[in-house]
């Protein structure tokens, strides 16, 4: 900065002459001191990496930039432990939980917002404010008047908390880190300092306000770091040249040559200070020399600010690649438009020379533009006086730049951010089998969410009418569901369906249903829920958005035959599949109770609670099927019936199907009029005498109920009627 002090100090010494010297002097010293180096300066990847070392660099951010920040406190990470399972005979499975609390320094000037958030790349925080994942968070835009976090001075006391003012940061609070792989990931922000796009002279002068500046190209962001104001503004200078110049009112930083060109009359460059100072020199390099290509790397913000890349390339014998890289965000056409100029520049400065003038000419200083007849447009690099001579060193001037062209930005690779949005809840109290059997009430818990951007939510679990809540654990993703909008009427269970057809509506576009052939059937698949009733479907043909006609039924799966008849419009509709369905016990006290579930997801403010009656269905076996009643010559009655499992659904040619509970029992019930009989039996069939039946009371026509008795309950009963003549 000695040209800024030896400028003021000549003018207050010799007025106008003694400024323009001052200023002259000045230079020759920044020349020295101040000669190009490594720069040190922000580099390209700087901002993508979050950091936590002490005495790192915290930028200043300009219009909008996406920046990692460093993480400047933490708490250690927070262990939560739930306990799951440990029914009759099972072991308790204990799973952990990790939460963490943070805060990361973003910017060292205030800003305005934060729109966006990535953690590990994935969307944290949309562009609607919502976040993706729960977490609180709190952002301090950097006033000069900001408070302390009352996190971090609760945990480090309010003697001990800095307010951090003049910069902006983030504060995160009981973070969730399952998603993680439990460590608090790298996080970037989108960070809007400024509003709309800054131009490069603005930023220079916020940076150095003793600065004036004119116009100049503006970007849609800048990261302005180095261990000096020198380093951050020598660094725009990737974008576009600047040049500091004195209108002895004030100092002026602008682009270099957009002054008006000085007219140099021929007759001064043959003039005595010529002859004094040595006759001019002009020269050009030969084209070989010079770079064929410029290229510039970039943040482009059409692409979520991934690193962009626009090149510049011309014909010739040049096979040398000028590379230049900045932290900025630009459109594609203003970095081609960087780039284009960059290359022009590079030829037009093939052209260099050495002229000197008289000491009228003294007010020219470097930066200035040269109009020389014969030679064309100059730009002056340095100027020094020695002997009462101006010796000015030139390079050739490019063309001024025409119209920005149009750049392709290239295919955005991003992430869709879409709403999350509130949890929908299906409890299914239905017996799907398993090689693992519950030993306790279970009900399935089916969820997705009203927005497509919907993951997962927490559950809690109630049996007293929500009084009293209990973790339980955490819902599937999201499953395939939706409502009913016609049904079809009742149906036996035993063959296919080819007549009857329903209608779903599915929660959201990005769910589908697809046919499959009798043989997939056969094996279990498009299994689904309708209300209470399990359902198999063979065709699924979309008849609108979201909406499908299913046909090719079959009935009453897996013992839920009972549950064919009754059906309405608007029952819920679930599309079974184990990867998309959450278990939740509970005590076997709980049956017959009316039981809660409240799903506690992002976009559930105040939980989302389903409730329903548990019956226990998960626990019992199936009802006995093929009941068969027969009177005997002598008026002996003999049953026959076959037994079904709970454990399993397919069909084993040539065996039984496994038991699936600790013993086999049932109970078969005789009816007549008032009077009622009961039995147990260790087998499917059952004689009951005709002097049995006269001892009993019952006569006439007979209503008769087979019951197999389960380890944890009863089946619903298979029913069936004997007549007299039967």
């Amino acid at each position: 900065m000695a040209t800024l002090v030896l400028t003021a100090a000549g003018q207050a010494l010799g007025g106008r002459i003694g400024s323009a010297i001052g200023a002259l002097i000045g230079q020759q010293i920044d020349s020295r001191l101040f000669a190009p180096k490594a720069r040190q300066g922000p580099r390209l990847g700087d901002l993508s990496v979050q950091t936590s070392s002490y005495g790192s660099q915290i930028p200043k951010l300009f219009g909008t930039m996406r920046v990692a920040g460093t993480v400047i406190w933490a708490t250690d990470l927070r262990e939560e432990r739930t306990k799951n399972g440990g029914g009759k005979g099972q072991p308790k499975t204990v799973n952990y939980s990790y939460s963490a609390n943070f805060a990361v320094l973003l910017s060292a000037r205030a800003v305005r917002a934060v729109r966006r958030i990535w953690a590990d790349g994935k969307l944290l925080r949309g562009e609607a404010g919502d976040f993706k994942t729960a977490s609180q968070y709190r952002l301090h835009l950097g006033g000069e008047d900001q408070a302390p976090d009352p996190l971090i001075a609760s945990a480090e006391g309010a003697g001990g908390t800095p307010a951090y003012r003049g910069l902006a940061y983030a504060v995160f609070e009981d973070f969730q880190l399952a998603e993680y792989g439990n460590r608090i990931p790298s996080l970037t922000f989108e960070v809007e300092a400024d509003e709309g796009p800054v131009g490069v002279g603005r930023i220079a002068a916020t940076l150095a306000p003793e600065l004036a500046v004119a116009e100049t190209i503006e970007v849609a962001g800048y990261a302005a770091a180095g261990e000096s104001v020198r380093a951050a503004v020598e660094a725009l200078a990737d974008l576009e040249p600047l040049s500091l110049t004195d209108t002895q009112a004030v100092l002026t930083l602008a682009r270099a040559g957009s002054a008006e060109p000085v007219a140099i009359g021929r007759g001064e460059l043959d003039s005595k200070a010529d002859r004094a100072g040595g006759r001019s020199d002009w020269s050009r390099r030969s084209a070989d020399t010079v770079a064929s290509e410029a290229t510039l790397a970039y943040y482009e913000p059409s692409r979520d600010y991934q690193s962009g890349l626009q090149r510049a390339a011309r014909g010739g014998p040049g096979l040398r690649s000028d590379r230049r890289a900045v932290a900025a965000a630009l459109s594609a056409d203003v970095a081609k438009a960087l780039a284009e100029r960059r290359l022009d520049a590079l030829w037009a400065e093939r052209r260099s020379a050495k002229v000197n003038l008289p000491p009228a000419r003294l007010a020219i200083a470097a930066g200035a533009v040269l109009a020389i007849p014969g030679k064309g447009s100059w730009r002056v690099v340095r100027a020094t006086l020695e002997n009462m001579v101006l010796t000015l060193d030139l390079v050739g001037r490019a063309a001024d730049a025409g119209p920005i062209p149009a750049a392709a930005a290239g295919v955005a690779v991003v992430q869709p951010d879409q709403i999350h949005g509130a949890t929908r809840l299906v409890l299914l109290d239905v017996p799907l089998g398993s090689e693992d059997l519950p030993s306790r009430p279970r009900l399935l818990v089916a969820a997705a969410g009203e927005g497509e951007g919907w993951r997962r939510a927490g559950l809690l679990a109630s049996d007293d009418g929500g009084a009293n809540w209990r973790e339980a654990g955490d819902t599937a993703p999201a499953a395939t569901m939706g409502t009913a909008v016609t049904v079809p009427g009742p149906a036996a269970s035993a063959l296919l369906d080819l007549r009857a057809a329903m209608t779903v509506e599915l929660a959201s576009t990005s769910m589908w249903l697809e046919s499959r052939s009798d043989a997939a059937l056969a094996a279990g698949d498009n299994l689904a829920a309708l209300g209470d009733e399990l359902i198999q479907f063979g065709v699924a043909e979309p008849i609108g958005p979201r909406t499908f006609r299913l046909s090719r039924l079959l009935r009453g799966r897996r013992g839920t035959e009972w549950a064919t008849a009754g059906h309405a419009g608007g029952e819920p509709f679930v599309l079974i599949e184990a990867e998309s369905l959450a278990n939740v016990d509970f005590p076997p006290v709980a049956v017959g109770a009316s039981t809660s579930i409240m799903a506690t997801g992002v976009g559930d403010p105040d939980g989302v609670v389903a409730s329903r009656t548990l019956a226990g269905d998960a626990l019992r076996p199936p009802s006995p099927v093929h009941l068969r009643a027969r009177r005997l010559a002598g008026g002996d009655v003999v049953l026959s019936w076959v037994r079904r499992s709970r454990s399993g659904w397919v069909w084993l040619s040539g065996s039984d199907t496994p038991l699936g509970e600790e013993s086999e029992r049932y109970r078969v019930a005789f009816a007549a009029g008032d009077v009622r009989r009961e039995f147990e039996a260790a087998e499917p069939g059952l004689l009951y005498t005709a002097a049995a039946q006269a001892a009993d009371g019952l006569t006439g026509e007979l209503r008769i109920e087979v019951v197999q008795l389960g380890t944890n309950g009863p089946s619903r009963p298979a029913a069936t009627i004997l007549n007299p003549g039967d």
